[in-house]
């Protein structure tokens, strides 16, 4: 039989104010099991589970605004689940914290030694502020995972877009290979590519992304940090290169394709995906019916570099140009699962409904009700591109 505990026996065994509690109830962080009729909250063991969880996401440096839109379930995988993310992340701020220890006592010996450098001084201020970007790849690793989820739970196609990207690389002739942005490292899960006399390089901007990525693929890849304006590598040295739905978030394409053809051999292929205007087009307007004011991404991605223009740009720096098309829609029929995709975007979308997100959450539950699911277009592709 559960147990049932008051406002005030709710926080004194959370060790928290009974004021805590009612802010989390009002920010719709922390609702009690039930009200009774003389309007006493009850609060159960499940809430308890919910409250610590909560706690610990804060303390590790999530905002309340962030664990709002996180799914705060209290079944054994999700607990499970939990605790390995604060067991990772605190994992990561452990060995930071030894690492500047050890850089602040290194500092002080070389001071009182009279051999104190300025370079020194740089290194530990830089290392003081590494602690948030430890949240930070959580943040954009967990919104990647959140957006890859959505596809291959509600596409239509059952291919799946990294099985259908990885059967349009010609392996045949490419020994050296160069991943560019490759996050999570889903192109190379669970593929049936024999190692022998190839060297696989993947990189991403984000240092984090790839610790994660090594840890999920293992040593038989290579790991860089490689920003894609600047690849440290020689010219054409690389067979084949790709860069999975990437190029419109560099700063300069231009200049990222100068580096890609300087680095890739004469007759090497270059695999680029990206999508079309009409790409997902019906959640930017569900997310307009709901508020004309929230904008899902800081800039048209497509209109930087997508299918519509993105052969006129590659055809400046390769003799062959092909695109090829990806057949897909999806049909989603889970609120809370639009809902994580919709905050996981790069607009303004968390400021926008900070104060608002149980209300858009049952505005897309209305919506999911009324027509059985949300139809959403999908037209993404790739463009094989030859130097």
């Amino acid at each position: 039989m559960k147990s049932y505990f008051t406002t005030g026996q709710f926080a004194r065994l959370a060790n928290v104010t009974e004021r805590t509690i009612r802010y989390y109830d009002k920010q719709g962080l922390l609702k009690p099991s039930f009200i009774m009729e003389n309007g006493y909250r009850k609060y159960s063991e499940d809430d308890f589970i919910r409250l610590q969880r909560i706690i610990s996401l804060k303390q590790l440096g999530f905002s309340l605004n962030e664990i709002k839109m996180m799914d705060i379930d209290t079944n054994h995988t999700a607990m499970e689940e939990s605790l390995q993310l604060q067991i990772d992340l605190l994992d990561k701020k452990i060995r930071h914290a030894q690492l500047l220890k050890d850089s602040l006592v290194q500092t002080k010996q070389l001071l009182r030694q009279g051999s104190f450098t300025w370079d020194k001084m740089v290194s530990v201020l830089q290392l003081n502020t590494e602690e948030e970007k430890i949240i930070e790849h959580y943040r954009d690793e967990r919104h990647l995972s959140i957006r890859i989820s959505l596809h291959e739970r509600f596409s239509q196609n059952s291919q799946g877009w990294f099985n259908w990207l990885y059967q349009q690389i010609d392996f045949t002739e490419a020994h050296r290979i160069l991943e560019l942005g490759c996050g999570s490292g889903e192109l190379w899960k669970q593929q049936p590519l024999n190692m022998r006399n190839k060297e696989i390089f993947l990189s991403d901007i984000s240092q984090g992304m790839l610790e994660s990525t090594r840890k999920e693929l293992g040593e038989a890849f290579n790991y860089m940090q490689i920003d894609a304006n600047s690849i440290p590598f020689k010219q054409e040295y690389f067979d084949a290169m790709i860069a999975n739905h990437m190029l419109f978030y560099l700063n300069d394409v231009t200049a990222g394709l100068k580096e890609i053809h300087r680095v890739l051999k004469k007759g090497g292929h270059f695999y680029c995906s990206t999508y079309s205007k009409q790409h997902m087009q019906e959640i930017n307007q569900l997310v307009k019916e709901f508020d004309e004011q929230i904008t899902l991404s800081d800039r048209s991605l497509p209109q930087i570099f997508g299918l519509e223009n993105g052969g006129e740009i590659l055809k400046q720096y390769f003799s062959k140009v092909e695109k090829r098309l990806y057949k897909d829609a999806l049909s989603v029929d889970d609120a809370q699962a639009l809902f994580s995709y919709i905050m996981s975007c790069h607009g303004n979308q968390m400021d926008m409904l900070s104060e608002r997100m149980e209300e858009f959450k049952s505005f897309i539950e209305t919506k999911i009700e009324q027509n059985g699911a949300i139809y959403i277009t999908k037209e993404a592709g790739v463009f094989v591109c030859e130097k």
